[in-house]
């Protein structure tokens, strides 16, 4: 029998957007980065993400930490230049949110995001509740720098 692996990740009758379950004021959020992307989150004083590159349309945050480890571990680590990858995680007003709807973009219990528009990025930043934390960190082969394990921050 062939392993038909994009009908499992995608299978023709799942959902691609996920209606909002109830929440209270904020709502938690993860969002995986990379070093470049995390230094200029530092510059912001751990408040606001950076505005987007011209190819970048959308700001994704996601839905559950063990999904943005999977991306900082599997994609940041191996492919970024620095191989190293960070999972931060931040609190948003709820009522800002729940404006997006949830986009599944794999396995619908795990791979879920919001597509924030660019243009928009800077009223969902206003949304950030408290500081955005470092929380986990993965460097990748052949990562040359140093990572204080107890703040997941680079040690430069």
């Amino acid at each position: 029998m062939k392993n038909d692996w994009l009908n499992t990740l995608f299978p023709p009758n799942a959902e691609r957007t996920l209606p909002w379950p109830p929440v209270g004021d904020t709502v938690t959020l993860w969002r995986p980065t990379g070093l470049h992307e995390l230094r200029l989150l530092a510059q912001s004083g751990w408040r606001a993400w950076p505005p987007r590159l011209p190819d970048q349309p959308i700001f994704y945050p996601v839905l559950n930490r063990p999904y943005a480890e999977e991306i900082a571990r599997d994609w940041n680590a191996r492919r970024n230049n620095p191989p190293v990858g960070f999972v931060t995680e931040f609190d948003v007003q709820a009522d800002v949110a729940t404006r997006y709807k949830i986009q599944v973009v794999g396995a619908q219990d795990q791979h879920q995001e919001l597509w924030v528009p660019a243009e928009e990025l800077d009223s969902f930043n206003a949304a950030i509740v408290g500081p955005i934390r470092v929380v986990a960190h993965f460097a990748g082969e052949g990562y040359m720098g140093a990572i204080d394990l107890k703040t997941h921050l680079p040690a430069e």
